[in-house]
């Protein structure tokens, strides 16, 4: 259960560093990082967001990247993990085509179609109705990531409760 917590917390603060990157380049400036930093009700000076951007990127580019914010947040968090999770979040951006954050089910057919595997409307339906586990008729990266994980299982004949 330590791996889907840890998966849980890392999808809750890929969430809110995309809520402050409003240039959506992949990383905070200053700015960003202050307002991500007061949103958490942590008031900081213009010094202290110096201070915490100078420690935090490990990549000197001045600005942080989420990778460099999970590694000061959750130093713990195993690196296998972060890529894991990295690479679901790519897939998953390949069939959120609008970039709202979920996955209709036209998005889910349309990219179907074009991995080569169009569905029919019934299959859709399953799928959609199997990954959807809160009933909204969207699937959320957390839903989208469970199923993924459970049909990874499944493939290497592990049990999944």
């Amino acid at each position: 259960m330590m791996a889907s917590a840890q998966a849980d917390q890392l999808e809750n603060l890929r969430a809110i560093f995309m809520r402050f990157d409003l240039d959506r380049d992949g990383s905070l400036t200053q700015l960003e990082l202050a307002a991500l930093l007061s949103s958490l009700g942590l008031k900081t000076s213009c010094d202290q967001i110096h201070a915490l951007t100078a420690h935090m990127d490990s990549n000197g580019n001045g600005s942080i990247e989420f990778d460099e914010l999970v590694r000061a947040i959750m130093p713990d968090v195993n690196e296998e993990v972060l890529l894991n999770q990295e690479q679901l979040m790519e897939v998953f951006r390949s069939f959120d085509k609008d970039g709202n954050g979920y996955i209709t089910a036209a998005e889910m057919a349309g990219q179907m179609a074009k991995l080569g595997h169009p569905l029919t409307y019934r299959e859709l339906t399953e799928m959609m109705r199997e990954a959807d586990v809160n009933g909204d008729g969207v699937i959320s990266f957390n839903e989208f990531a469970g199923i993924l994980g459970k049909s990874a299982a499944e493939f290497l004949g592990l049990t999944v409760a």
